[in-house]
């Protein structure tokens, strides 16, 4: 699964593909890099970003739907909103990310209306009170086991999203690394990637650039391709079935580098 955020403010990107020529151009580089799915989004979720009003996400990021959905792509949206959803939806996105772990329940009613999927990120808080914190600044004592803790609480959204008609099978499970945990929660969660394959849907992983890699080296962003190369490959031999990676290229090499010296390495995504 490939970023691309058309957005001025994102924590990595922002504002690199603001403009629809520019952000097409990057679509079709990331799909001839191997990409398997577009990701768009037009609001960022980094600390203290603002929240984006569902008819501004729409201006920015109907062009590159339509554009990615044109190619043929496997289109996914970044967004906690059903007003968005239903748009995109209509426009020939497939998947929706919603990083709030359904704060709107109805979003999930409108991927059961136009038979998608729905990837359901594991997080606590509305979306105000986690664009307040700081990157991975969470209390350390928040979880008593992480993994049975994101289980539960993740299995709730699960819940509402199946009463308003959302089937199993049109679900995926993220632990939601660096959201409402601190750096060492987000690795606990991938050395215990494995445990929450009882949840019996997909995993996707979204490891890519994030401040849990810092906590190794104090890194900047854009220097944190080495960790999210190897959270990859970790994710992938723990059961995720999908990546989300800003860095495409690398990320794909790696894993054919992997599959080439094992045969066995996961069938994950990029």
């Amino acid at each position: 699964m490939a970023v691309l955020n058309v957005t001025p403010d994102s924590f990595s990107d922002g504002g690199l593909y603001v403009e629809p020529a520019t952000a097409e151009r990057r679509i079709e580089e990331l799909l001839n890099q191997g990409a398997d799915i577009i990701d768009v989004g037009g609001e960022s979720t980094r600390p203290r970003a603002l929240p984006v009003p569902a008819t501004e996400q729409l201006r920015r990021i109907l062009p590159a739907v339509r554009h990615a959905a044109g190619l043929g792509a496997v289109v996914s949206v970044d967004t906690a909103s059903a007003e968005v959803a239903r748009a995109v939806m209509g426009e020939g996105a497939q998947l929706i990310n919603d990083v709030s772990c359904l704060e709107e329940p109805t979003l999930a009613a409108v991927v059961a209306a136009h038979q998608g999927w729905l990837v359901l990120m594991h997080s606590r808080g509305s979306l105000a009170q986690r664009q307040m914190a700081g990157f991975s600044a969470y209390p350390e004592d928040a979880y008593d086991d992480i993994v049975a803790r994101v289980t539960f609480e993740w299995s709730q959204a699960r819940e509402q999203a199946q009463a308003v008609g959302l089937s199993a099978s049109q679900l995926f499970f993220d632990p939601g690394l660096g959201f409402a945990k601190s750096a060492r929660h987000s690795w606990e969660i991938l050395t215990r990637l494995r445990e929450f394959q009882t949840l019996g849907v997909p995993i996707v992983t979204g490891p890519s650039r994030k401040s849990f890699i810092a906590a190794l080296d104090a890194s900047a962003p854009a220097e944190r391709l080495g960790g999210t190369i190897a959270c990859s490959i970790l994710s992938a031999q723990r059961g995720a079935s999908v990546v989300r990676v800003h860095d495409v290229q690398p990320v794909a090499q790696a894993f054919a580098a992997m599959r080439q010296a094992d045969p066995n390495f996961g069938g994950v995504g990029v």
